[in-house]
């Protein structure tokens, strides 16, 4: 018998539904909140006004797109952490109303496991998933690590960020370029164009497989200011250099902790998710490094890099095979490591 689970996923700025039957993607839906542009960041009480505007419409189309009804549903998956608790509340909320409403269990999912199991969306029966075990690096806004990915429910975190994540080393520099808010997908733009060699930012010394940016952050800070102060126009004169020299330096860090797990694991197959997945460069890089190694390479596609209902449903799905579901008394929860 099929299992169809409607996915919801709003722990941040981003509210998402999605339909997924027997690992098959039926639909994904994604309403962005543009309010936040103008203060450089995300505002928590602005995100979960936005979601609870955006919720109903958004599992509507949802529902529709997949050409199914709300009766169809075996379960609702949403993510309960970890993220925004005001953003994560409106989704909770809504996924234990509806599975009321319907008489359907609910399935809890962490919003990091989502990102992992992202590659086992299908948008074909024919799609390549990866075999078990394989390592993913997970790099986005707030979290940057390496993880050993045993089985679907069995995920050890070998090395993670000390400090500020890959994600919040592109968009703090980018803000200090004078860059909109988010700003990694404009370094990825700039760095296309740009010298990858022309300013040497500072590499962090991190023991074993760890990963730090907040020193090459601080690099990046005192190199411009210090320009700044003998040439008012550096940044407009050299932006293009300054972003591809900022991106080179942190896939540097992020590949030479992954080299080092890849020896010390065995792993052949590699995957990456997570936000920063999307940037061109990691993308290359993984992608050229793989190839040089004999690895296997996942590198999902940009719908599925940045937080999307598509990978709570999968998530969700293998949670209700193993008849895993969530009590209604569950609360959200802000920080968790998978």
């Amino acid at each position: 018998m099929s299992v169809t689970i409607l996915g919801i996923e709003s722990s941040c700025d981003d509210t998402s539904a999605a339909v997924i039957r027997d690992g098959l993607l039926l639909s994904n839906v994604i309403a962005s909140q543009k309010v936040h542009e103008e203060y450089g960041g995300v505002v928590p009480e602005l995100a979960s006004r936005a979601h609870q505007q955006n919720i109903v419409p958004v599992i509507d189309a949802a529902i529709k797109r997949a050409g199914i009804t709300k009766n169809d549903l075996d379960a609702i998956a949403f993510t309960r952490g970890p993220g925004l608790l005001g953003s994560l509340l409106v989704g909770t909320s809504f996924a234990k109303g509806l599975s009321l409403g319907l008489r359907i269990p609910i399935v809890d999912v962490n919003h990091l496991h989502g990102h992992v199991l992202s590659h086992f969306v299908r948008q074909a029966p024919e799609d390549e998933v990866p075999e078990f075990p394989f390592l993913c690096l997970l790099i986005s806004g707030g979290n940057s690590q390496i993880v050993l990915v045993k089985s679907y429910r069995d995920m050890e975190i070998l090395g993670q960020t000390i400090d500020d994540a890959a994600g919040e080393a592109f968009d703090k520099c980018a803000k200090v370029m004078g860059l909109p808010y988010p700003g990694g997908p404009h370094i990825d733009r700039l760095a296309a164009e740009g010298n990858p060699n022309r300013f040497p930012f500072a590499r962090p010394h991190i023991p074993g497989l760890d990963y730090s940016f907040s020193g090459l952050k601080t690099s990046f800070l005192y190199t411009v200011r210090d320009e700044v102060k003998k040439n008012p126009g550096f940044i407009e004169e050299n932006m293009a250099d300054l972003a591809a020299s900022l991106q080179a330096t942190i896939i540097r860090i992020l590949l030479d902790k992954l080299d080092k797990a890849v020896k010390l694991t065995g792993v052949k197959t590699i995957a990456i998710g997570g936000g920063v997945s999307a940037n061109s460069g990691v993308r290359d890089a993984i992608a050229t490094y793989c190839r040089n190694h004999h690895l296997k390479a996942f590198i999902p596609a940009r719908a599925f890099t940045t937080d999307n209902a598509a990978m709570v449903a999968i998530a969700g799905y293998y949670k209700y095979l193993d008849k895993d579901f969530c009590p209604y008394d569950a609360a959200p929860y802000a920080r968790v490591t998978i």
